[in-house]
């Protein structure tokens, strides 16, 4: 059961990454490592775990289940944690939310099913079937997975406004609409709606501007990698102090810049790399279809590290002696 009830989706919530062995094998150690690290943040308001950062789609049932059950044992006591609700059925979809339940996650993140992407979007009745199934299996909060109408999985804002009426569990949504002038439509009636639902973007690649249009959070895998200036910038922004959030937006731009540029799929892959070269993790295994990134690739990486005056781990006790 939920060890924080009543959680109300809001403020930074770092999606973390997942570690594999040389073998694909999940790599415990190593994502225990990476969610302590993450966890000790000042200032962020849970976390997520089996999402798209953390490879989701390449994961089963069960490995799912170890994935939660291993983020409570260590960071579950102190933040709560939101499970991803991947699946292409809606049954299967109500069978992970209940294992997310009953394992310890304080909500949900319900991402679309891509049996959805032929035309889903004119028959707004499958997307209330999907999430009132889910909603039927647990009373965890819900957080629905906005993503591109280009994509074909986005759901219409009428339809939003249906799901967020007749399916009241649902407490937030993750904006990844990528349309500036959509977002801000979101943020400001989502929000003041009579039971308001939080917008937390995820518009990564442009955080600043959209935090500025006034979403009351982010999620976000670039949490994984820098939690603790994400944190900065929201509190920067609720202050009203722009000229810091500018200057922290300075050191986040270059990482913006090498994570989500072509191909969008490797974002996580770079972030899992960065890791590896902060000395977070030991190395940065992905399971297939994704690959190894260039030796190219990761100097990229490397300098946009630097550009953020982020360092290795010790790195700053060693500068100091």
């Amino acid at each position: 059961m939920a060890r924080f009830s009543n959680y109300q989706p809001a403020g930074v919530i770092p999606a973390t990454l997942l570690a594999f062995n040389e073998d694909l094998s999940i790599d415990d150690r190593n994502t225990r490592r990476h969610l302590s690290h993450v966890g000790r943040t000042r200032g962020i308001s849970a976390i997520t775990v089996n999402g798209h950062a953390s490879e989701v789609h390449a994961c089963t049932f069960e490995e799912q289940r170890h994935i939660l059950r291993i983020s409570v044992e260590e960071v579950g006591d102190e933040l709560p944690l939101i499970n991803g609700v991947y699946a292409d059925g809606s049954q299967e979809a109500a069978r992970i939310a209940n294992m997310a339940d009953q394992g310890g996650a304080s909500a949900l993140l319900v991402f679309p099913p891509q049996s959805m992407t032929m035309g889903g979007q004119l028959r707004p009745e499958m997307a209330l079937t999907h999430f009132r199934r889910i909603a039927d299996a647990t009373d965890l909060p819900i957080i629905v997975f906005q993503y591109p109408m280009a994509s074909a999985l986005g759901y219409p804002f009428e339809t939003l406004l249906r799901l967020f009426e007749e399916v009241p569990s649902i407490k937030a949504i993750k904006d990844w609409s990528a349309d500036p002038m959509l977002h801000e439509r979101h943020t400001r009636t989502f929000q003041t709606l009579p039971r308001p639902v939080t917008v937390l973007t995820t518009h990564s690649a442009w955080l600043m501007s959209s935090l500025v249009m006034g979403a009351n959070g982010l999620l976000s895998g670039a949490g994984s990698v820098i939690p603790e200036l994400q944190v900065e910038l929201f509190e920067a922004v609720q202050a009203k102090n722009l000229a810091l959030a500018q200057q922290i937006n300075d050191r986040i731009y270059p990482l913006a810049q090498v994570f989500y540029a072509p191909p969008f799929l490797d974002m996580h892959n770079r972030m899992k790399e960065c890791l590896r070269i902060l000395g977070r993790v030991d190395n940065a295994v992905v399971r297939p279809p994704l690959c190894k990134l260039s030796d190219s690739e990761i100097a990229r990486l490397e300098q946009a590290l630097r550009q953020a005056n982020i360092l290795p781990e010790g790195a700053a006790a060693l500068a100091a002696e």
